[in-house]
């Protein structure tokens, strides 16, 4: 849901939400965040991919204020980047952007959501749906369903296993 009242950067960028939320052209957005399968399987992402900070010299985090636009910061679910970037919020692109799907997201919010990574220069968007266990990745020709059982960066040798992935968030 978002915000009825404008608000400016300066003041978005002054407060704490719990949790954070996206700002888009002078409106707060909430995100939905919290749920068992959300918060579980952000949590599995998060170890799989901190196997490669050493590896690859990337730094894997959840929640990352990422400055796509002048008047638009959105916070995805995790982000890659290379190397420390340096600063509190993330002004230049990650090398990976990470969405979980939460039962009230639309598509029609998320695929907003993927123009703006895209736009900004992200190289890997990805998606994940855990109630339906399907995960897409994105690119300037659409969203992709992940069909082959991977899912694998573009730029990195980063390659995930859906089927320990989903393996892993249902407890089997």
């Amino acid at each position: 849901m978002a915000s009825t009242t404008l608000v400016s950067v300066r003041e978005y960028l002054a407060t704490n939400y719990r949790p954070d939320r996206d700002y888009v052209d002078g409106k707060l957005l909430e995100r939905n965040v919290g749920e068992w399968d959300h918060s579980r399987l952000q949590a599995l992402l998060l170890k799989a991919l901190l196997k490669y900070e050493e590896e690859l010299g990337v730094l894997v985090v959840p929640e990352q204020r990422v400055q796509v636009r002048a008047s638009r910061f959105r916070v995805p679910d995790l982000c890659v980047v290379r190397g420390n970037p340096g600063e509190q919020i993330l002004t230049r692109p990650p090398l990976l952007c990470i969405e979980i799907l939460s039962p009230e997201d639309a598509m029609s919010a998320m695929q907003e959501r993927i123009d703006d990574f895209l736009a900004f220069g992200v190289e890997n968007v990805w998606i994940f749906d855990p109630r339906r266990r399907k995960a897409y990745w994105a690119d300037s020709t659409g969203v992709h369903e992940a069909t082959t059982g991977t899912l694998e960066a573009t730029g990195a040798p980063i390659r995930l296993d859906l089927h320990a992935l989903w393996a892993s968030l249902t407890g089997r």
